[in-house]
């Protein structure tokens, strides 16, 4: 799988309950790129709930891998069984560690994004000052993509500027403040949406907001 930008938007599947995750995905699949998963929704459903979504979009399994490089690529092995077409990591771990992740993503054709930076106000603690190190570093381990924040569009830009063609996801739109148009002009390949769609009165009609937002 190769994440292709056509409505740009990822949502962020961040609920607990598997008839209302099974509900939204159904609704959202067709409209959106992919469906990004995490551990609170795995923790309750399992692994297998991947499968179920996955019936209607792509899969993104956004457990932020961060562990030894065996630990790594057991945890990547399962996750691409359980069918996820992509998995994210952290880079603080080292390269071996994200390398681990890119190997075992290769050989079931996944993809492996790495985080660099993400959008909550602690991320300026130690994330922030490492940011262009973890972008490097996801290059050299030759991973698909990083993930930074939308939060502060000002960082977007010089993170593409360090990130070349490496594509780049985008969360905090929506709740945590990000707007979707900046992030996209500050060099996002794709913007993360969670609470803004699946929380609104018509999940359907707000993602087809953000997406409308997007193509302008």
């Amino acid at each position: 799988m190769t994440l292709t930008p056509k409505s740009r938007l990822i949502i962020a599947l961040d609920v607990t309950d598997r008839t209302e995750a099974l509900s939204i995905a159904e609704k959202l699949g067709g409209a959106v790129d992919a469906i990004k998963v995490n551990y609170p929704l795995v923790l309750v459903c399992g692994l297998g709930i991947i499968k179920d979504i996955k019936k209607y979009a792509n899969v993104i399994a956004d457990f932020k891998v961060a562990d030894i490089p065996n630990t790594n690529s057991l945890i990547c092995r399962e996750t691409f069984e359980a069918g996820a077409d992509a998995i994210i990591c952290q880079g603080f771990v080292g390269k071996d560690s994200v390398k681990a992740c890119v190997d075992v993503a290769n050989k079931y054709g996944r993809e492996v994004y790495v985080v660099t930076e993400m959008s909550h106000p602690g991320a300026l603690d130690f994330l922030q000052p490492h940011a262009f190190e973890l972008v490097d570093l996801a290059f050299r381990a030759g991973a698909s993509g990083i993930i930074a924040p939308a939060t502060r569009p000002e960082r977007l830009v010089d993170i593409r500027c360090r990130a070349g063609d490496m594509k780049i996801l985008s969360p905090g739109v929506g709740a945590q403040g990000g707007d979707a148009r900046k992030a996209i002009d500050a060099g996002a390949d794709f913007v993360i949406v969670g609470r803004s769609i699946y929380n609104a009165e018509d999940p359907y009609a707000a993602a087809v907001n953000f997406i409308e937002q997007l193509r302008r």
